[in-house]
């Protein structure tokens, strides 16, 4: 069996209590497409921006991310190009000006959003990401607003790692 043919969604090691989304409308949240830990299939549950949308994933424990998925219904609302940054602890629209830290820019082509086809990264760069920050710079018909209605990431948890975001402090 090839790696490839392992790789699972990562979308159930997403800590959703440190998930967050600049920009978006206050009815559509990120967190109503991805709270299930599956890509979501619901028509009703999408993200809807403002303006150019920042969406913020941090990983619960450290996932090696090789491809990545997103889908809109909207084709003149859906993302065109992307830019991936990974492992800070806050970012906001001023930190994603310049390239200097961005690991891949990817340009989506209407039809990969459409069917949400898998995009694959460079693999090179994701093999420890504890957060994945995505950037929709434009969408593809210049909309006004930016749609996403499924989010999700293929790839392999790190051997060794657990999630500790369950545990408590206890007083003796």
């Amino acid at each position: 069996m090839d790696e490839a043919s392992r790789e699972v969604s990562l979308l159930e090691h997403l800590d959703l209590q440190q998930l967050t989304c600049l920009n978006e409308e206050e009815g559509h949240t990120l967190k109503s497409i991805v709270a299930s830990r599956t890509k979501n299939t619901s028509k009703n549950a999408y993200v809807v921006s403002d303006a150019d949308e920042q969406l913020l994933l941090n990983f619960n424990q450290t996932v090696r991310v090789r491809s990545i998925v997103l889908q809109a219904a909207d084709a003149a609302a859906a993302p065109r190009t992307i830019k991936l940054l990974i492992n800070r602890p806050a970012l906001g629209f001023e930190d994603v000006d310049g390239d200097a830290d961005v690991a891949q820019t990817i340009e989506l082509g209407a039809e990969q959003v459409r069917d949400g086809a898998r995009v694959p990264l460079r693999y090179v760069r994701f093999q420890a990401v504890n957060s994945l920050h995505i950037f929709v710079e434009t969408n593809q018909g210049g909309a006004e607003q930016t749609r996403i209605d499924a989010v999700d990431f293929f790839g392999f948890p790190v051997a060794g790692t657990r999630d500790l975001s369950g545990l408590r402090r206890t007083e003796e």
